[in-house]
């Protein structure tokens, strides 16, 4: 038994220093160590022997266990650290090589003038607030005065989320004015800027999905004189000194009285032109006087109190701004046009 175990022994460790990786290793120590394995099995054969021979074959045995176990373990850390410097080897990084410069950003065109409409409206005391794009029909018509029947409240013009016609797409951020009349305290001057959703069909100046920036001020005295003066002051600040516009009479249940206000067509300069659809002027924004029914829904009495309100699309603003011909440009992602800006 003593001669088995010293081969064993000597074999064994010789095997494990040879090892390549730590699959072989484990294999080798089932192969020594394990429940089947050589060293076990010679252990097994202790019984057999005499009382006298016990003690000595017992501690010679420990010892091949103890020198085994520590051998492995040994070759297990070297193997380990084998390893990992081939993987550093295999993973270094070149430091001395140049890096590549990250290519930066840049706003969207839309997003700079939005940016700029907001600067000129905080300027003048205005406060900016934001609300849902998913709205209910009572805020979205009937607190701005637009009844059943109305053609704005027909499926054709509005996404709506139930056959009930209560939940929908907002299709204006007017209903965000009728949440400031209820929350806020007046005087009130505020601007609602947001996407909005209409059936239209796409053209160059069209677009089911779109945003808007809508304005208004309730306070004492407040007449069509200050709607006018504001918005173009607003306008001059956006395309310069001189910008010819135009206020058109017009209807919006929310407003009495309404009207439209147009900015000469940057494209052609009046001339008429396919972008203006030979008008040489572009619709920029509705306004008017915020009808007394709807202040009287928020409870605003209209005696003492009286305001003014605008809905502007902010693509037709950045049209306009950046003298952009055809609306479509703006949402189709095209990087030879975005790179102008």
């Amino acid at each position: 038994m003593k001669e088995q175990l010293a081969k064993i022994r000597a074999e064994a460790l010789a095997a494990m220093e040879a090892a390549q990786d730590s699959a072989a290793l484990d294999a080798l120590r089932v192969q020594y160590l394990g429940k089947k394995g050589e060293l076990t099995a010679v252990l097994k054969m202790m019984g057999k022997l005499s009382p006298e021979e016990r003690p000595a074959m017992g501690q010679l045995a420990n010892e091949v266990r103890a020198a085994l176990e520590n051998a492995l373990e040994e070759q297990g850390k070297k193997l380990e650290a084998q390893a990992l410097d081939s993987r550093l080897k295999a993973e270094a990084l070149d430091i001395t090589i140049p890096g590549k410069t990250p290519r930066l950003g840049h706003r969207h065109p839309m997003y700079i003038a939005l940016d700029e409409i907001k600067e000129i409206f905080i300027g003048m005391g205005f406060d900016v607030l934001d609300g849902p794009e998913i709205e209910l029909a009572s805020y979205n018509f009937d607190r701005l005065n637009a009844d059943e029947g109305h053609p704005s409240r027909d499926w054709s013009d509005t996404f709506y989320f139930d056959t009930d016609s209560r939940v929908m797409l907002r299709s204006q951020t007017s209903p965000m004015q009728v949440r400031a009349m209820e929350t806020r305290e007046l005087p009130i001057r505020i601007i609602a800027p947001g996407r909005v959703y209409r059936k239209d069909e796409v053209d160059a100046t069209h677009s089911p999905m779109f945003h808007q920036v809508e304005g208004m001020v309730i306070d004492k005295g407040v007449t069509m004189a200050d709607l006018k003066g504001t918005l173009n002051a607003v306008v001059e600040h956006l395309y310069g000194k001189g910008t010819k516009t135009r206020f058109r009479p017009h209807h919006f249940p929310f407003t009495e009285p309404s009207c439209e206000m147009d900015v000469q067509c940057h494209k052609c300069g009046g001339v008429g032109c396919p972008t203006c659809k030979g008008e040489g002027w572009i619709e920029l924004l509705g306004a008017g006087m915020i009808h007394p029914r709807v202040l009287e829904m928020s409870g605003i009495d209209p005696s003492v109190y009286s305001g003014w309100a605008f809905g502007m699309g902010l693509e037709r603003t950045a049209m306009r701004r950046f003298k952009i011909a055809d609306l479509r440009l703006i949402f189709e992602n095209d990087m030879r046009f975005l790179e102008q800006f």
